[in-house]
């Protein structure tokens, strides 16, 4: 009980409330990451606790989750009876570490756990009280997204939200700031029936011509209420397919939208009787874009615009697109991180042959993987469009501002034709692999992606990808889509 007190106080004191959590020291043989930048102090704390208690007493709350990502981007949460909540706030909650990082009892060769902390062992969830929200689509209970650490109060160097801490920060000390948002594809199928003896999933086809709205107008006004505001929705190309975006946010506040709606569709759709998923019949997965412009550290001025106004990407930009174009193998790996995602890679590819296609990037053209746009009201802005909608958006977000910020630390000397509007420094022959496993390899062979995620996450997430290709078929991956990837 002594060592548990001991263990228990050290966590406490380390990440009491912390809202935000400072950059890994990389050179670190153990990757420690380096003191929170913001603590609340007790006053501080204790008007945010008494402005939560009257929420609580307001809509007469029962049951609060501490949500955290799993590294499929899915959310793993433990309820406690609100009159727990203060006490929870201070202490932590408790939760097995193998619900966050999915393997069964992986090898000790093949994973550098800080400190030898196993598999089977518990990490705390610590609340960042800013997130906490009354949870409109679920009776009398709130939620909030929690960051994770080990017992022994070090960040879990495995958790996504903490990597996209981490980069937003090295984006702040570099004087930038990410403004962005999310835009998710995903498709709503009726009810499971059985045909001869094999559970079939219809799209709820009426959807299509958006006859049947009440779904998507309650779960858009609950995720406003949830803090997600979104900019528009529409149904999407396929029947039952929907297209949702959202406002553009600066900070890790577009990747806490996105997990907060990957739960809040799924709860939502069951109170009509049906089943929402990012998964498509067809067997591709759909997209999920990050759009995204670099601003200065006070959020007053776009760094992508260009100050004749013309339709082109400024200096930084350029930077930025070549950072992107020069990593973006290692990126598919992680905005597409399933056989099904990266199918529609090679959709409009003639060479049934081909291992790999090229990366493209054009001005207000959607083919591309990165889409330049200067229209909208906003600046410009570039659209990644190599993720699919089941890829984890905290990785997502923190992948992008990786390879971006190494094109803006590493292209200085970038040469530019003075009379090209579109001229930009460019990588020779970027490619992007079809095939999950030279992904893999692409991901372990990049050294700006290994140093800015960290060796822990890189060696365990290319475990896990190839446990999942070692185990899993056709039909297990489309129901594991259709049932856990929301």
């Amino acid at each position: 009980m002594s060592k548990l007190r001991r263990t228990r106080k050290k966590v406490i004191k380390s990440h009491l409330c912390s809202t935000q959590v400072r950059e890994m020291n990389t050179s670190n043989s153990n990757d420690r990451a380096r003191n929170s930048t913001q603590i609340l102090t007790p006053p501080q704390l204790s008007s945010k606790m008494k402005h939560i208690k009257q929420e609580m007493a307001k809509n007469h709350l029962q049951f609060v989750r501490f949500e955290a990502t799993d590294l499929h981007g899915v959310s793993r949460s433990k309820t406690i009876p609100a009159y727990f909540f203060q006490e929870k706030v201070t202490q932590g909650v408790f939760m097995p570490r193998g619900y966050l990082e999915l393997i069964p009892n992986p090898k000790d060769n093949e994973l550098n756990h800080i400190r030898a902390t196993c598999f089977n062992s518990d990490i705390v969830l610590m609340p960042e009280l800013s997130t906490f929200r009354v949870l409109p689509w679920v009776e009398r209970t709130a939620r909030v997204i929690c960051d994770t650490f080990t017992v022994t109060g070090e960040p879990l160097l495995t958790s996504p939200r903490y990597m996209a801490k981490r980069q937003l920060n090295q984006l702040q000390d570099a004087g930038f700031s990410l403004f962005s948002a999310f835009l998710y594809d995903f498709c709503i199928f009726g009810v499971p029936e059985v045909i001869n003896s094999k559970a079939v999933s219809f799209p709820a086809s009426t959807f299509l011509y958006n006859h049947d709205q009440p779904f998507m107008q309650e779960l858009v006004d609950g995720l406003y209420h949830t803090g997600a505001t979104v900019e528009s929705f529409s149904s999407s190309t396929r029947p039952g397919q929907m297209e949702i975006c959202f406002l553009p946010e600066f900070g890790i506040s577009s990747a806490d939208n996105a997990f907060t709606l990957r739960t809040g569709v799924k709860e939502v759709a069951r109170k009509y009787n049906y089943i929402a998923s990012f998964f498509v019949e067809t067997g591709f997965c759909n997209s999920g874009i990050l759009s995204h412009s670099v601003w200065d550290v006070s959020g007053k001025k776009n760094m992508f615009c260009c100050s004749s106004g013309a339709e082109q990407l400024a200096g930084p930009g350029k930077k930025w697109l070549a950072g992107l174009l020069k990593h973006s193998a290692a990126l598919s790996c992680l905005m597409a991180p399933a056989v099904s995602c990266r199918k529609r890679y090679c959709k409009d590819s003639k060479d049934l042959k081909a291992t790999s296609v090229p990366t493209t990037w054009g001005y207000n053209d959607n083919s591309c993987a990165f889409n330049i746009k200067s229209h909208g009201g906003r600046g410009t802005q570039i659209e990644n469009k190599l993720g699919s909608a089941t890829a984890n958006p905290y990785l997502v977000l923190a992948a992008t501002v990786a390879a971006g910020l190494d094109g803006l630390q590493s292209c200085e000397d970038a040469s530019v034709g003075a009379g090209d509007s579109t001229g930009i420094y460019q990588p020779p022959a970027a490619e992007i692999p079809l095939k999950l496993e030279d992904a893999l390899v692409a991901l372990e062979e990049d050294q700006c992606l290994r140093q800015a995620l960290g060796e822990t996450f890189i060696r365990y997430f290319v475990a896990m990808k190839k446990y999942e290709l070692e185990n899993e078929e056709t039909d297990a991956e489309r129901n594991k889509f259709l049932e856990y990837f929301i």
